[in-house]
């Protein structure tokens, strides 16, 4: 008998699975604080054959998410432990094949399933804490989505808090940046299983979204600082000059991506 199943465990009916089959679907709050850093710096975590971006290479992107994901029967939104997490991910833009692209080089989750779902997807995530301010409609325990709304925003790893920040909108916007703006290009590695540092799996993949619907929007200006952590290095890309906060409500559905390159392994 053949084993089903996306993801590990396979078992003969497939329930076991971490994660279900594609399509995934998602919807969320997103908290997008843009700024500047050292280029020279954003330049030492771009793997070989990639460049800096052409235009403001030194821009990075960290995103607080609060997600609610699902697959196509819809059955995790009934048992939402299943459903809900959180994560926090850093963005910077680059080249590849002459073309621009998004990149996550940092991303902690707080979920196992999201945990290896990125993983496959090639975003290299990490567990961690985190916690955003939720909007409110009724009562004084929130912000409103409205001009005046402060958020805090917060990200622990290894009992370390690494990053906060705190956002104040200032008015709607009809965009939510530019550093995660594009296709994620990354890199799926896993190294070979006699440890003698070469790979069992090396590609470089590509991938977007389809049936986007946005939100509500809003931009505003934001105040973060940075921790000191002894297992993290997110620390060098310190800001410089911080560029603009954004709140956005957006919802995507995720079915694959493409293999853009595969090195032959020994």
């Amino acid at each position: 008998m053949s084993l089903k199943g996306f993801m590990f465990p396979r078992t003969h009916t497939g329930n076991s699975s971490l994660l279900p089959d594609v399509p995934w679907h998602y919807s969320g709050d997103l908290l997008t604080l843009e700024y500047r850093t050292n280029p020279n710096r954003v330049a030492e975590l771009l793997p070989d054959g990639f460049e800096l971006a052409d235009e403001d290479p030194g821009a990075v992107a960290i995103v607080w998410a609060d997600w609610q994901s699902c697959s196509d029967n819809f059955n995790e939104l009934l048992d939402p432990i299943r459903a809900q997490y959180k994560e926090v991910f850093f963005v910077v833009r680059c080249k590849y094949q002459e073309k621009t692209y998004s990149r996550c080089i940092y991303i902690w989750v707080d979920k196992d399933y999201a945990a290896i779902r990125g993983q496959f997807q090639g975003y290299p995530k990490k567990l961690g804490s985190i916690h955003l301010t939720r909007p409110t409609t009724v009562g004084k325990a929130g912000p409103r989505l409205q001009p005046g709304g402060i958020f805090g925003a917060t990200l622990a790893a290894y009992d370390y808090r690494l990053v906060q920040a705190q956002f104040t909108i200032e008015e709607e916007s009809d965009h939510a940046g530019f550093v995660n703006a594009l296709p994620m290009v990354h890199n799926r590695w896993m190294p070979a299983i006699e440890c003698n540092g070469k790979d069992s799996l090396n590609e470089v993949v590509t991938m977007s979204g389809f049936d986007a619907e946005i939100g509500l929007t809003f931009k505003g200006s934001f105040e973060i600082d940075f921790l000191s952590s002894p297992v993290e290095e997110f620390q060098l890309l310190v800001p410089e000059e911080l560029i603009k906060g954004y709140y956005r409500q957006v919802g995507v559905s995720w079915k694959g991506g493409t293999t853009l390159a595969r090195s032959n392994l020994a």
